[in-house]
């Protein structure tokens, strides 16, 4: 028969038995955290000063939290991940005659971090895409309006501390080079573009100061790729958004607000040529070509002797061993995947490339939750593809995290599609309320062009049209 003392114990235990964090909801703590290591990791991707930044730091934690949490990696991310493996399984298989070579060695293993970085975002994005995407956005905004700032202060000499963000003559942020400043910029000026456009930011005139600035930072870079490279990712962008639009008045808006920015746009650049320094600069840099890229050994003449020399190597020159044989760059991605892994590596990029490009224009075609964020992500990143022509891209931070974002939509895209073909079908092949279920919503997901939110998504995520 128990005791007293037992039968009272068993009645009321006290909260140590019960844990000391039983109260606490552990669960909602560490998805806050997950959350928050998140936005600082995107966020930290400005900060470039040299090979290691805060952005390296972060990554660790937040990808093995994440982890944790159990994301995963979806079907239509698969052909991603398998031609990335493909790319760098054959830059390691290059790599075995020159392991004594530490440039070689550091370069391999960094290319195979950012590989890890780019899986990463694919499967983190692939959930709950549009909250966690449009977080992303707003963080990696949120940098390049920082780095920005700091490259137009730089560059007009306001702090005295110019050659932290000022260098060769060019406005460069945060980052070693100019050129990598420019193009980073251009993801957050298309983000702040089509919530301008759109009509879905909460706060124009912030927007349209933030892009203001985010513009002068492009400008001041200086980097022929970046001017040419933005002009083409905002005109498909905002090609895309008309072509999507069903509404007249919207596609009046974007008319007239796109008009109205390029007023704009040539009233502040006549305003910064007028400045000497910056019409000096300006006039140099817009050559189509500089000294360096002429020439027998020039970054052409590079190139040609080059490619001569990677027909008769199947595995390569090796990692980074280019700059030791030419003492240059070879200043294009794609020549450089042959260089660095072979012909099995030249392949994989190109067809990496292409197949990004095919998701990536269906994205932007075919109506879904996703496809505004689509028309933000896949212009710039589709920007970089063009800049691989002439400049290294490889080993950009911020690249792996675009090309994840797409094949995330995509891979979100697909099942919301399967989705939708399965709940059509009928009660019988899908049951009302495992599709609700599904759907993390009660009574459907909300209307967006036509299109309910996807599987994961919430009924209250702000969307944009």
């Amino acid at each position: 028969m128990p005791t007293m003392t037992g039968a009272l114990s068993a009645a009321s235990p006290s909260r140590w038995s019960a844990g000391a964090w039983g109260r606490i909801p552990a669960l909602r703590v560490v998805q806050g955290l997950a959350s928050l290591l998140h936005a600082a990791f995107i966020f930290f991707a400005c900060f470039a000063f040299s090979d290691t930044s805060p952005y390296d730091v972060v990554a660790i934690p937040t990808i093995l939290l994440w982890l944790a949490l159990g994301i995963r990696l979806h079907r239509g991310a698969v052909p991603l991940v398998f031609l990335l493996l493909a790319y760098l399984a054959a830059i390691i298989v290059a790599l075995m005659p020159y392991l004594n070579e530490p440039l070689s060695v550091t370069w391999t293993v960094q290319l195979v971090y950012l590989v890890i970085t780019c899986i990463f975002f694919a499967m983190l994005y692939a959930d709950d895409t549009t909250a966690r995407i449009e977080v992303a956005l707003k963080a990696y905004t949120a940098s390049c309006v920082l780095s920005a700032a700091l490259g137009v202060v730089g560059y007009l000499q306001l702090l005295g501390i110019e050659d932290l963000f000022y260098r060769y003559g060019r406005a460069s942020g945060t980052f070693q080079d100019p050129n990598v400043f420019g193009s980073f910029l251009t993801l957050g000026a298309l983000y702040l573009m089509h919530g301008l456009l759109s009509g879905t930011t909460r706060w124009p005139s912030l927007s349209l100061a933030s892009l203001l600035v985010v513009m002068a930072g492009i400008f001041l870079s200086f980097s022929r790729g970046s001017w040419g490279g933005t002009v083409v990712a905002v005109a498909v962008m905002v090609g895309a958004l008309y072509t999507a639009s069903r509404s007249r008045p919207l596609r009046r808006r974007i008319v007239t607000i796109g008009l109205v920015a390029a007023g704009l746009g040539a009233v502040a650049l006549a305003g910064l040529l007028s400045i000497s320094s910056v019409a000096e600069t300006f006039q140099t840099r817009a050559a189509v070509t500089q000294d360096y890229d002429e020439g027998e050994t020039g970054r052409f003449g590079n190139q040609i002797r080059g490619m001569g020399m990677l027909l008769e190597e199947p595995l390569g020159m090796g990692p980074l061993r280019w700059r030791q044989i030419f003492n240059l760059e070879p200043h294009n991605s794609y020549i450089g995947s042959f260089a660095n892994g072979g012909w099995l590596a030249g392949a994989a990029f190109i067809a990496l490339v292409v197949a990004t490009c095919f998701v990536g224009f269906r994205l932007m075609a075919r109506p879904s939750p996703y496809r505004a964020h689509a028309q933000i992500v896949f212009p710039a990143l589709l920007m970089f593809f063009l800049q691989a022509m002439q400049i290294d891209v490889e080993k950009w931070r911020h690249v792996y995290m675009m090309l994840g974002m797409v094949w995330a939509l995509e891979a979100a895209r697909l099942r919301w599609d399967r989705g939708s073909s399965r709940g059509k079908a009928g009660a019988g092949a899908w049951p009302e309320h495992s599709r609700m279920r599904d759907c993390g919503v009660i009574g459907g997901g909300p209307m967006i062009g036509g299109a309910r939110a996807g599987p994961g998504e919430r009924a209250g995520a702000r969307v944009r049209p």
